[in-house]
């Protein structure tokens, strides 16, 4: 049981179940504090000192302490379980006629497109709830199961990114008997994309068809609840950046520069009178979709994050039993996009009432309700989750280390035998928080860095600004130095042979990859070599770039070498030589 004192760190009792709801009886400013995180590190007696309303009162400080201490000593309770009305077996009338209700849907889709069939079906009760609707989708003996999902006014729909060429049919099943045994059929045309995104070659990814796919990530948590003109922006942003993949947050955001109200939530109800979070609003999950659409245009990835903890509306705290009405709606209404990817949270060890059951029971949720499975992961704050488990298909790590971070990779590829992908290796910005000031030159390394170790870093960028709209937080428009850069390896990444980079041995002072005798990137980073020696098999020859991975500039040495040889370099901090064998 915890012994909490003066000198326990506070994430260690606000991650107690019984001592954070005495701390949000005592002092619920505090509990519902937008930074309360960046606290978290500090011993709980300074915080009782010197929070506003205990200042100076030692008494007080002392009495809050102690009920701390005590609550710390009692057995730990459960989250509540909470409950979704079971689906009625007999939802519509006997007189309704089975699979009666109208249905549309397009005769002629192109492969990996989403198909949709919307359904003219019944509204009364909850239909969120009360409504079970899966469909059957049949191709010359390829079957696959969707599920449905209400989308208020009385529409249902069903959604398949479909994944091959050929005739397809479908079946529905459900509770309703307006909309049970319906049947339809459709023509699966050319493709219109390359698919999703997979893991390829253990440690890296490629869309279906088999083309490299090089993730040059950004994150920018809350982007579509900031209104059509910022939201607007930043796609305008992205337009010109060098990004394929969004890190994005399904809920709104609470927390430092997100202390704004979203235009729409996503349950229906309201601030004043709390939210029902059992009954979805519809109008909120389109708009996220069609931002999600509008993502694929630009050929960018959306890395939806299902849970997070920065929350001050009830939506990282709801019972286990909305949790799952919640995952199980967002992957019917979503994982027909082609773009999706899954993180089943951000930062999930501070969401202290969610046990490792209940993230594994999301995982299963998420891989049995999406039929084109998609990418999957969780992401950590302090602690790494089990990224050995099997639904895990690449890790996304936040940083543990104030200073290493990309150097971590190889010992992570090593670890886990997956695709490394740092999502928060800290943000360029000049904010007072460390994972949120590093210049745009560290930036840059890192993400170099990371790549000659055979994995892939993530951007973000959190300048001040004068009215809080930082892109991590809200998008916008890019301020840092950081981004063209990063686009410059993207084109050096992707002229590569394989699309990507594997990490090579010889070299104890930098890191290299690429493939032995044929081609190699060496990575001088931080360091400022004026020249270097090789040694190489005398029956090869070479032709030599040095690459100015901040100027972003390329010059190919005269000649050819082979054997021992000596380069002269420039002297100077980022640089990279690249051999390529002729």
């Amino acid at each position: 049981m915890p012994n909490f004192t003066p000198e326990t760190p506070l994430f260690e009792v606000m991650r107690d179940p019984r001592a954070h709801q005495v701390i949000a009886a005592e002092l619920p400013e505090l509990a519902g504090n937008p930074i309360l995180h960046t606290l978290y590190h500090y011993p709980l007696g300074l915080i009782l000192s010197t929070e506003d309303r205990l200042r100076g009162d030692v008494r007080r400080q002392a009495a809050v302490l102690a009920r701390v201490a005590e609550a710390g000593d009692a057995p730990s309770s459960a989250a509540p379980a909470g409950d979704v009305p079971a689906p009625a077996p007999n939802y519509d009338d006997e007189a309704t006629a089975r699979g009666s209700a109208v249905v549309r849907h397009a005769d002629l889709v192109p492969t990996w497109t989403a198909f949709e069939a919307t359904f003219d079906g019944p509204s009364h009760g909850n239909p969120f709830t009360d409504v079970e609707l899966t469909a059957t989708f049949t191709r010359e003996g390829a079957v696959l199961q969707a599920p449905g999902f209400y989308d208020g006014d009385g529409q249902y729909r069903i959604r398949l990114l479909v994944p091959a060429e050929g005739e397809w049919s479908f079946t529905t099943s459900s509770n309703a008997r307006s909309l049970d045994r319906i049947t339809g059929a459709f023509s699966a045309g050319p493709a219109a994309s390359r698919g999703p995104v997979r893991v390829a070659d253990t440690f890296h990814f490629a869309y279906d068809d088999g083309t490299p796919y090089v993730p040059m990530g950004t994150t920018s948590y809350v982007w579509t609840h900031q209104g059509n003109d910022l939201e607007e922006a930043t796609l305008e942003a992205l337009k010109t950046g060098p990004f394929n993949k969004m890190r994005m947050c399904v809920f709104p955001k609470s927390y430092l520069f997100n202390e704004n109200e979203p235009e729409l939530y996503p349950y229906e109800g309201s601030l004043e009178e709390g939210f029902d979070h059992f009954r979805p609003n519809p109008a909120y999950w389109r708009h996220f979709e069609s931002r999600i659409d509008q993502l694929d245009e630009l050929g960018i990835e959306a890395d939806l994050i299902l849970f997070h903890a920065y929350d001050r509306w009830g939506f990282s705290t709801m019972s286990a039993a909305a949790d799952d009405l919640y995952v199980k709606y967002a992957v019917a209404r979503l994982a027909s996009r082609r773009n999706v990817w899954w993180s089943l949270a951000n930062e999930y060890d501070l969401m202290f009432e969610k046990t490792t059951e209940r993230w594994e029971r999301f995982a299963s949720i998420v891989t049995a309700n999406d039929p084109s499975g998609h990418l999957l992961s969780i992401h950590n704050c302090r602690e790494f989750y089990d990224h050995s488990r099997p639904w895990v298909t690449h890790c996304s790590i936040q940083r543990r280390d104030v200073y290493k971070t990309s150097e971590m990779t190889t010992e992570w590829r090593a670890a886990y035998g997956k695709p490394i992908v740092i999502d928060e290796c800290a943000y360029e910005g000049n904010i007072d928080q460390g994972w949120g000031n590093i210049t745009g030159e560290e930036m840059t390394r890192r993400f170099w860095e990371g790549a000659v170790r055979g994995g892939y870093v993530g951007h973000g960028e959190t300048y001040v600004d004068p009215d809080d709209v930082l892109w991590w937080a809200k998008g916008g428009t890019l301020k840092g130095t950081s981004p063209e850069r990063i686009g410059f390896l993207r084109r050096i990444l992707e002229e590569s042979p394989h699309g990507h980079l594997e990490p090579l041995d010889g070299h104890w002072d930098a890191p290299s990859a690429g493939i032995r005798d044929e081609y190699e990137l060496i990575y001088f980073g931080f360091n400022q070599p004026t020249y270097r020696r090789f040694v190489k098999s005398p029956e090869m020859a070479y032709v030599v770039d040095i690459i100015d991975t901040w100027n972003m500039t390329v010059e190919t040495l005269p000649g050819t070498f082979s054997g021992r040889f000596r380069i002269e370099l420039p002297g100077r901090q980022y640089i990279a030589v690249r051999l390529r064998a002729l």
